[in-house]
């Protein structure tokens, strides 16, 4: 396949069919320009059956926009859609349409607020909150939820094998397990999400980091085939690789070859001046295996060297890992605690794929119109009372209580101030019957959470580096109650609503019914 069908589909026509007939639609009805407000969020955390997420990590933003700025309709995407037919033989784009998106088919006209990368985030508010002229605002829904999505669940599952970690290193390794291309994308989401490295190594020189790695089993094998036995592909690699010399030891029997093996290639560099990285057990119960090898690591004197364990890991298992080396070392003379803080965590396909949760569920809802110099709010009614978006212009603030613990997300309307010099009434975004109230002297700060990012088309926010989004994660993580950040059955944060913003949703509701229910009869 050609370059150019490769660039065809990477770029605006990376969305769905239907967002376009729609936007042809609107145009028919000279709909096409009004100004119109979507919200983007997700419903629930990611459950990965045996265990749950309490807590989301925003990420993607800024390659969506890198996308964003380039993308528009181009002579060939126009002549893709002028040659589409329908069942009947007939074009299902009008020339006229097909000429608006030439002279205006880009994203110019659309402004853009959104909680920055690396933040924590909660169901139901809004991560990014979109205004522009219906048809673009529209095209844009698909590849705004493919690249904000899959990058925050991506983070997400790293934010949690940090935290399961125990403050031990989590490599990603991911790059052979991904869909496709798309795993550059969740290399960077893991790395926003706490990752410490990459062996994706685009990326890893992308951002600014080396990428990590190691070699794989077929070196040893190869170099048994030849005759030089495990050793000496252990030499090898510690001769081109002297100050980077981290063994795979495995490949035949860890205990009885692969680290005996290793120490005496590790003897050998300490003889010329270097100082070996450490061993990668990728097999068998890595908790008892780590023990044993830290045993002997020690007594020949490498009580520095890394231990990396790979294969199948994910935060469930790494803590299961901890809590047996914890019972155990100490029977066989080895300090648990050091043990543990030596250990790093290669993560592949369970972090890239966020095994047991394969897609965020996040949405794009039209939440208000402009019409004349107002705008009015719009709902969308559910049978389902939790699906019921929440309507209108919003703003949305973090209340932090008197421990400077996060407490709650709170949406209210876009112009309504909040007095925290009065009692502060918080309800449930679905639920009549659940309301909190917050005294002034339980509220130690309150935090806007949105940022203006792009004003009609142009960036106006200046995109941090890399390490200040691993900062805000940490500094958001750490504000989070400890229920919350529990990696099995965590604590539900609550994401309210004002009383002015419920009044409304509730208005809107009514109102909705009422003249559904008149149009009937």
């Amino acid at each position: 396949m050609s370059l150019t069908y490769h660039s065809a589909m990477r770029g605006i026509l990376f969305t769905d069919q239907y967002q376009l007939t729609m936007a042809q639609l609107y145009f028919r009805h000279g709909l096409h320009e009004m100004e119109v407000q979507f919200d983007h969020f997700y419903r629930r955390n990611p459950d990965y059956d045996q265990h749950q997420a309490g807590y989301c990590i925003n990420a993607g933003l800024e390659w969506f926009l890198d996308w964003m700025q380039q993308a528009h309709f181009r002579a060939r995407d126009l002549d893709y859609l002028r040659h589409h037919r329908n069942a009947q033989g007939n074009r299902i784009f009008a020339d006229d349409f097909l000429a608006y998106l030439r002279n205006h088919g880009n994203f110019s006209g659309l402004s853009i607020r959104a909680i920055p990368e690396g933040r924590v985030v909660h169901p139901n508010t809004p991560l990014t909150i979109v205004r522009g002229p219906m048809a673009m605002a529209q095209i844009i829904e698909t590849p705004l939820l493919n690249k904000l999505n899959y990058s925050t669940l991506v983070a997400t599952k790293a934010s949690r094998l940090v935290e399961a970690s125990r403050g031990g290193a989590i490599l990603e390794f991911g790059l052979r397990r991904a869909q496709g291309e798309g795993a550059n994308d969740g290399t960077r989401a893991a790395l926003i999400g706490g990752a410490h490295f990459s062996s994706n190594v685009g990326v890893s020189h992308v951002l600014g980091l080396p990428p990590k790695g190691t070699h794989a089993h077929s070196m040893v094998q190869l170099m048994m085939a030849l005759g030089e036995g495990e050793i000496g592909a252990f030499r090898a690699y510690a001769e081109l690789y002297p100050d980077d010399c981290l063994l795979l030891v495995d490949t035949v029997d860890t205990l009885q070859s692969g680290v005996p093996n290793a120490i005496k290639v590790f003897e050998e560099l300490r003889r010329k001046g270097h100082r070996p990285a450490g061993i990668r057990l990728d097999s068998g119960d890595q908790a008892y295996l780590s023990i044993q090898a830290a045993k002997m690591l020690d007594e020949a004197g490498f009580d520095e060297c890394a231990i990396v364990l790979s294969s199948d890991l994910d935060e469930l298992v790494i803590w299961q890992i901890i809590t047996q080396i914890q019972h155990e070392a100490p029977r066989y003379g080895v300090n648990a605690d050091k043990l543990i803080k030596r250990l790093v965590y290669g993560v592949g396909t369970r972090l890239i794929t966020s095994w047991g949760e394969p897609a965020l569920g996040g949405v794009y809802k039209l939440v208000a119109v402009k019409k004349g110099d107002d705008w009015s709010s719009a709902i969308k009614i559910s049978e389902s009372p939790s699906k019921t978006p929440t309507p209108g212009a919003k703003r949305a603030w973090r209340i932090y209580d008197q421990r400077q613990k996060a407490t709650a997300d709170l949406l209210t309307l876009e112009d309504e101030e909040v007095d925290l010099a009065a009692p502060l009434v918080l309800h449930h975004p679905s639920d009549h019957a659940k309301l909190r109230t917050l005294q002034p002297e339980q509220i130690s700060r309150i935090e806007p959470l949105h940022a203006e990012i792009v004003r009609q088309g142009r960036l106006v926010y200046d995109l941090p580096p890399l390490e200040e989004l691993r900062r805000r994660r940490f500094a958001d993580v750490e504000a989070l109650d400890p229920g919350v950040r529990r990696l099995v059955n965590p604590h539900i944060y609550h994401v309210s609503l004002s009383e002015a913003l419920w009044a409304l949703k509730q208005e809107l509701i009514a109102e909705a019914r009422r003249s559904n229910i008149e149009r009937a009869l």
